[in-house]
This record gives C-alpha cells, structure tokens and sequence, in this order.
C-alpha cells in the first residue's frame, strides 16, 4: 500500500461537521506528547503536514485526513494534559465519546502509548472503554527507538501485561524515526479496505 494523496478536509467539533462520505475511518487517540502527529507525517510520508508542537495538548478538534480518496485518518484531542482545564479536557472527552458511539464508518482505533514507559491509568481507561464499545484497536508504541535493546522484550511485556491486551487486538512496535511498523499500519488498514471492496 502506497499513499499517494492525502489532504486535511473536515475540522470538526461536533457531528454536523463530520464528512458526508462513507469512506472507512481510522481513529487516532493517545495521551498528549505521545507522538500522534509525528505517527500521522510517517504513514502519510509527509513531513510536518500534522503540526508537531513541543507544548502538548494542541490538537482541539476532530481533524479527518482523507487518504487516497478512500478512508481517513480521524485525530482527536490527546488526553491527559494537566494544562487543559478541567472544563476543557471534560468537553474534548464528551467530543471524543459522541463521535467513538455514533459513528458508523469508524473501522479501528489506533491507540498510541509510548513504549518508553509503563501505560498510565488514562491509557487503560481509554482502552477499556474502546473494548466496552467493542471497537477493534491497534496499540502503536511510539518511540520504540528510544528504549535499549536490552531492555526491549521486558518493555513490550510490561506494556501487553498492563493493558492485558485482547488476542485480538495488534501491537504495533513504532518509530517515527527509523520507519518501524508503518508497513504493519499499512497492511492492517489494507484488511479494512479490501473487506469494503469485496
């Protein structure tokens, strides 16, 4: 699977914003910081398309990012900013929830986590609240390249532990840096996009 065009085309804040199309949907949640606009340049091989930001907690709306004019790629919010007020982080959720329960081209749910370090609470909720919805996921760990070899294996061990992760349910080990598992990505978008065309 090649990207070849990809464009921002709906910024949303509630469903009447959402695109009318019935193309499948890719979600994107993870904590602020994880990585998620750096995730978005490398699977659509584009450098600074999604704005990186040192300051956490950018990201306000639902952008959708149409891919190969057949699917998207749908960024929310990041969770977890202490900076976000309560108000805020309360408003980005009931967003995030409307468009999690009611939305009927959502395929997947790419949940990021940093493979550095242990998932947090926000991170188990966010994926029990994804299992309670029966929506399937894909834990990304970002950073991959971050962690030493050595210490690799107990790493991804502690993360598939923490958030007792369903068989059925993919780790994608992750890297923005060196490349690791956008071919992953790619094939697991590929089996939601053959099942529409067959």
């Amino acid at each position: 699977m090649k990207i070849e065009t990809s464009e921002l085309t709906n910024i949303a804040v509630r469903t009447s914003q959402y695109p009318e199309t019935n193309y499948p949907e890719f979600l994107l949640v993870g904590k602020s910081n994880v990585g998620k606009s750096s995730f978005i340049n490398t699977i659509l091989s584009r450098k600074n398309f999604a704005r990186t930001s040192s300051k956490p907690g950018k990201t306000q709306t639902l952008n959708f990012y149409l891919c190969n004019n057949n699917f998207y790629l749908v960024d929310v919010p990041g969770y977890g900013y202490a900076e976000v007020s309560k108000s805020q982080q309360k408003k980005f959720g009931l967003m995030i929830e409307e468009y999690i329960a009611n939305r009927e081209s959502l395929k997947m749910v790419f949940m990021l986590i940093d493979f550095r370090h242990k998932p947090s609470e926000n991170d188990l909720l966010m994926y029990n609240y994804l299992k309670y919805y029966n929506i399937p996921v894909t834990i990304i760990a970002t950073k991959y390249d971050k962690v030493k070899s050595s210490l690799k294996e107990k790493t991804e061990k502690l993360i598939k532990e923490t958030l007792k992760i369903d068989e059925k349910d993919n780790l994608v080990l992750f890297s923005s840096i060196t490349k690791k598992g956008r071919e992953e990505v790619y094939r697991i978008i590929n089996g939601y996009l053959d099942e529409k065309d067959s």
